[in-house]
């Protein structure tokens, strides 16, 4: 193979792209941005191996003397990272690897998706696109966004297969991939699910087999049961059987209408500057103008057709949606899509390559921050070990985190995060040593301001953090 066919190739850059963000893939997570939602997922996947590996009930550490147990997304990410710590023992990275494995083979099939329906040329663009966007740093966290969306998108292409393939050779097994790989990824992240709104394309498509269309609706009904029960039936009842509240099911549409337009300029950020940064949402705005006027209704039509289903988790989430980057990340391939077709209709290709760099140029140094840990979060990781000095890993911990959960995770304890206001409280603190609080550990530079507790006894210190006996 040549070097221009090599660089044609989505495949060589969706390596070339793994190689560059497994750049500190055995860092903890302590990077600046999210990492108190990576370690809810790690303290689960710990708890899996070391407490109880039964999958549906999932348990985090900041519930002080309560199981830990609680209603939560659906822990597949978790109990992959727990199988792996099973065979090579226990390691924080262990969920940034698989979470990078499996995003990046969701670019391959995001690629091969609309390789079927656009041109070569618009599939390749938009790949390197959504590569490059807000995917690059969150396809190597240890969360479940871009993990479940990969799953999604691959869903729908097995499922494009069995709707739009008139052989009956690999139907069944097309449709099997379709159902199984939909209900991990909705499972996985509810608004994944979103993408799946395209195929209402396919199911009033008259040119499909009428009798075709019926089965795929009944076997999608049928796969969207399981992900219903967990997140409407199972999530609440470990929430009220186990009395401790962690996951966000969002808010009424009236009062997310509200916040959303309280925090609009929040909102509209989302799209313009952190899904693909302001060159490629020009593109992208450039490729969606170009397909209305074009009347191309391929492309057009499957961006209404998810914004509206976009907008309902929008003003679901309200607040939370203008102020968490991530909550963008299900409608990012929809603008990848949209941005790649506006590229491929530029003419000049050297013209199109260079925006392309341009995008990608800005994105990627705009996300690099992300591979780096600060010296000062770093030195969490030796809280556990002082701790064990002075302490049982049995023994009930606060810690002056306030709503961050990270500092327990490595202290390896379980608890309470609190803020200092509430830890000075004596009263407070009483009420949580009748529960069996035991140590109090202020962080002093990380997650935490120094404070002084003459009140109890000071049993370990350095630069970083104090901890306390009671």
């Amino acid at each position: 193979m040549n070097t221009k066919a090599l660089f044609r190739d989505i495949r060589f850059w969706i390596i070339f792209f793994f190689a560059i963000r497994l750049i500190g893939i055995t860092n903890p997570p302590l990077e600046a941005s999210h990492n108190w939602r990576q370690t809810t997922v790690t303290m689960v996947a710990r708890n899996f191996l070391e407490v109880d590996n039964n999958i549906f009930f999932p348990r985090i550490d900041i519930a002080g003397e309560k199981t830990g147990i609680t209603g939560m997304e659906f822990p597949l990410l978790n109990y992959l990272i727990y199988l792996v710590a099973k065979l090579f023992g226990y390691q924080h990275w262990y969920g940034r690897l698989i979470n990078l494995l499996i995003s990046s083979f969701g670019i391959w099939f995001f690629y091969k998706l609309l390789g079927k329906y656009f041109t070569r040329q618009t599939a390749f663009y938009a790949a390197i696109i959504l590569i490059v966007s807000i995917w690059f740093q969150f396809s190597r966290k240890i969360m479940p966004d871009t993990f479940s969306m990969s799953l999604i998108i691959a869903s729908i292409y097995y499922g494009s297969n069995y709707l739009d393939n008139t052989s009956r050779k690999y139907a069944l097994i097309h449709l099997i991939c379709y159902v199984i790989l939909m209900l991990l990824g909705a499972l996985s992240k509810l608004p994944s699910g979103m993408l799946l709104v395209v195929f209402v394309l396919f199911i009033f498509n008259r040119n499909i087999h009428l009798k075709r269309r019926y089965i795929f609706v009944v076997v999608s009904l049928m796969g969207i049961l399981p992900v219903v029960f967990w997140y409407y039936y199972w999530v609440p009842y470990l929430v009220e059987e186990y009395g401790f509240l962690h996951f966000f099911m969002g808010k009424s549409f009236s009062q997310g209408f509200i916040e959303i337009f309280q925090n609009l300029n929040e909102t509209l950020n989302k799209f313009y500057d952190t899904a693909m940064k302001f060159i490629g949402f020009v593109i992208f705005v450039y490729g969606l103008a170009l397909s209305i006027i074009k009347k191309d209704k391929n492309v057009y039509l499957v961006f209404i057709l998810t914004f509206i289903s976009f907008s309902i988790l929008i003003f679901k989430a309200g607040y939370t949606f203008s102020h968490h980057s991530y909550y963008i990340i299900p409608f990012v391939p929809v603008m990848a899509l949209v941005a790649g077709y506006g590229l491929a209709t530029i003419r000049h290709t050297k013209i199109a390559l260079i925006i392309l760099i341009a995008i990608a140029v800005e994105g990627i140094a705009n996300q690099q921050h992300d591979f780096r840990i600060k010296d000062k979060d770093a030195r969490l990781v030796r809280l556990e070990s002082d701790l064990d000095k002075v302490s049982l890993p049995s023994d009930l911990i606060i810690i002056n985190s306030g709503d961050y959960p990270s500092p327990m995770y490595f202290a390896h304890r379980k608890g309470w995060v609190n803020s200092n206001e509430r830890i000075e409280d004596e009263t407070y603190v009483k009420s949580l040593e009748q529960k069996g609080l035991r140590f109090i550990v202020i962080l002093k530079r990380s997650f935490g301001t120094e404070i002084s507790l003459s009140s109890y006894n000071k049993v370990f210190e350095n630069e970083d953090y104090c901890i306390y006996e009671l």
